[in-house]
């Protein structure tokens, strides 16, 4: 297997409506696993996640990069509507900074 499964983004929440602990990866969304326990929950999405790579291998498929060796520029751009635009412009001006840094301000 050319990935390592360990390198992705794993994640446990609950389901009501199952009454069981899901087991999630972000990097393959439409797979889960539900289980009793946490733990179990979190085993079994890895054992899933870790057969699905060595399918994707054994058919010369490519497997998504982990998230987290991801190179990212920082960079991406938001569309708002106009008004918006507008009103973050003037929040910025009146705050003594560059619209770049009160929206990611207001992101953090």
């Amino acid at each position: 297997m050319t990935k390592n499964y360990d390198r992705y983004t794993y994640r446990l929440t609950w389901s009501e409506e199952d009454h069981e602990h899901v087991g999630l990866c972000a990097e393959f969304p439409s797979l889960s696993w539900l289980d009793k326990t946490p733990e179990k929950a979190l085993a079994g999405i890895r054992k899933l996640v870790k057969e699905c790579l060595t399918d994707m291998a054994k058919n010369k498929e490519s497997a998504p990069e982990p998230i987290a060796i991801k190179n990212y520029s920082g960079k991406f751009m938001v569309r708002v509507p106009p008004e918006t635009h507008r009103m973050l412009s003037i929040q910025a001006a009146e705050s003594g900074v560059s619209l770049n840094r009160l929206v990611s301000s207001k992101l953090n």
